[in-house]
């Protein structure tokens, strides 16, 4: 596993890095509003979250976002491992959009109006996959 990633890496990972590092510093002040909205959204698709408080739901979604985020601005963190951590997350949000009820148009992956911020993070997963696909490509390799 490569220690430092890759030239052609780093905008890919800044790009995500910079997008997901916004969202958990925004949700590091959630008010109880926020975060019991971020939190029922997140129950909808995923019930057994429901067990936690949607306060401290919010606060672990924030720390965790804000470690992927640095993980992927970070370039001594080995892509294989950013990627892999980045696709998790995206199949997470992906998740969400598949499962919530009014994110599709009836009988469709297109997105419906409420749907669109989320179907867009169908890049996020790209990326991860891109990063996780190379790196065991060229641990392949060698």
């Amino acid at each position: 596993m490569r220690i430092f990633a890759r030239a052609h890496q780093l905008p890919p990972r800044l790009a995500a890095a910079a997008i997901i590092l916004d969202s958990g510093l925004g949700k590091a002040h959630a008010d109880e509003q926020g975060a019991a909205a971020t939190h029922g959204m997140a129950t909808t698709t995923y019930p057994f979250l429901g067990r936690m408080e949607p306060a401290a739901f919010v606060r672990l979604l924030s720390k965790s976002e804000i470690a992927l985020g640095v993980a992927l601005a970070t370039p001594f963190v080995p892509s294989l491992l950013a990627g892999a951590a980045l696709t998790g997350f995206a199949a997470g949000l992906l998740g969400l959009y598949l499962r919530t009820p009014g994110m599709r148009q009836e009988g469709s992956l297109r997105p419906a109006p409420q749907g669109l911020a989320v179907a867009k993070d169908v890049w996020l997963l790209g990326i991860g996959l891109g990063l996780v696909i190379e790196e065991l490509r060229e641990r392949d390799h060698h």
